[in-house]
């Protein structure tokens, strides 16, 4: 396993270093930089700048170099975490997205776990009780979970805090919570922010999970060594929990590695609704100002977490399934 661990790390790197390459010439391909973007913000406003001035910076700042330059000024500093400065935010890149960064993977992960938590046992209970009332009704609200998009029931949640329940919604604190010493209200007011968050990222992968569970532990509920073991005269419980589910969850983790991205994908506008401080509505700002050593960077970020999932999901695939070895 170890060995091929490492593997599967070293081949990461021209995977990587390929990647950075279509990254940096995609987000080069618009027209202009990030100085005439800035420009023509300006314009629109009545001021404006000089076409020399537009120059003058461009020469300071590399944009003026051809396209292979700004690409290794931007991966040279990779080994000690300098990924550029950037100029909409008049800071290092790695300043600008570390906090944010971190609150992105500490939400996915709390997201990821509420997938698991939920998606699992309504998984088993469908597959064990088919065409049941219960069956029919968790079907329904998983559908019409797949079916909503995470930016609209954030939406949905602000409209209901404010309008109906009249609590204090969105960011991440209550306004009279901010700038107040640690104590258990404000533990709880953080948490009451946070767990809405998490529910809305993790609500429509919930669903998808909740019915690919459904639906291989059918499958797998069908299978020879299942009848053999209730054949034996064994628990149905038994049967259930240790020789069905380990068999039927393999997909459900294949897919889960699948998912990361999506959560992260999806924090960008689930960030911007709820203003919760995620890396999307960086990523977005990055965007649309052609800032581009900081949009490249959150986007290969974005791949590192999707290979790096993808291994531990087949390292969690050979520790739950026993037949699955890696020579």
């Amino acid at each position: 396993m170890l060995a091929y661990i490492s593997r599967r790390l070293l081949g990461m790197i021209p995977t990587l270093v390929l990647i950075s390459i279509l990254t940096f010439i995609i987000i080069q391909l618009p027209p202009g930089d990030f100085f005439t973007t800035l420009q023509a913000e300006v314009a629109a406003t009545g001021g404006g700048q000089n076409k020399e001035t537009i120059q003058r910076l461009q020469e300071v700042y590399g944009l003026d170099k051809p396209l292979y330059v700004q690409y290794w000024r931007w991966i040279k500093g990779w080994p000690r975490l300098d990924f550029g400065w950037s100029l909409s935010y008049n800071a290092p890149v790695w300043a600008v997205i570390a906090r944010s960064l971190a609150f992105t993977l500490w939400i996915g992960f709390l997201s990821l776990i509420f997938m698991v938590v939920v998606s699992l046992p309504i998984g088993i209970y469908s597959a064990t009780h088919q065409y049941s009332i219960g069956d029919h009704v968790l079907s329904a609200i998983g559908f019409l979970g797949l079916c909503l998009p995470g930016f609209l029931v954030a939406l949905l949640w602000m409209f209901l805090g404010i309008a109906v329940f009249q609590i204090d919604v969105g960011g991440l604190l209550s306004r009279e919570m901010v700038g107040a010493p640690l104590s258990l209200a404000k533990v709880k007011d953080y948490l009451m922010h946070l767990l809405p968050a998490v529910f809305v990222l993790g609500l429509s992968s919930t669903a998808q999970l909740q019915r690919i569970m459904r639906s291989s532990m059918l499958d797998v509920l069908c299978q020879q060594h299942i009848t053999t073991a209730r054949a034996k005269g064994l628990a149905e419980r038994k049967v259930i929990n240790k020789y069905a589910v380990r068999v039927a969850i393999n997909p459900l983790i294949s897919i889960m590695a699948l998912e990361i991205p999506k959560v992260i994908n999806q924090s960008a506008l689930v960030g911007i609704v709820m203003m919760i401080p995620t890396l999307g509505p960086i990523y977005l700002h990055a965007l649309l100002t052609q800032d581009a050593y900081l949009s490249g960077t959150i986007l290969l970020i974005m791949v590192v977490m999707l290979l790096l999932a993808n291994l531990a999901a087949d390292i969690a695939l050979a520790i739950v399934d026993p037949r699955i070895v890696y020579d």
